[in-house]
């Protein structure tokens, strides 16, 4: 599952504002210049201070991020280049960056060096 995936599955699992703007939240780290590890707190916090009315789609959501964060983030560091790209969905970002700068802001934000 890629970030993009995760979102859709956050949408389709209840329309609580929270969640809303969870997926809100994912959508506005991909075209910022935070690294990954910000996302993974920034998703943490979170979880550990929004809670869903229903306890099922709290736990649900969270196991699905929990499920990310270790295919994603945990195994980052023995992932290629376009492995990273595809998890957090950034391989359209990466193909407009039309100069050096704006590539390596794509390389610092999946903890990678060009």
């Amino acid at each position: 599952m890629n970030l993009d995936e995760l979102a859709q599955e956050f949408g389709n699992i209840s329309n609580e504002k929270p969640l809303h703007d969870l997926v809100q939240g994912l959508e506005n780290w991909k075209s910022g210049n935070e690294s990954v590890r910000g996302l993974e707190e920034m998703v943490e916090r979170f979880f550990g201070n929004s809670w869903l009315q229903s306890e099922a789609d709290h736990s649900k959501s969270y196991g699905l991020w929990l499920e990310f964060k270790h295919d994603a983030i945990d195994r980052i560091d023995g992932m290629t280049m376009n492995e990273r790209l595809f998890l957090f969905g950034l391989f359209e970002r990466f193909d407009k960056s039309s100069t050096e700068e704006q590539k390596h802001a794509v390389y610092s934000k999946l903890l990678a060096r060009p």
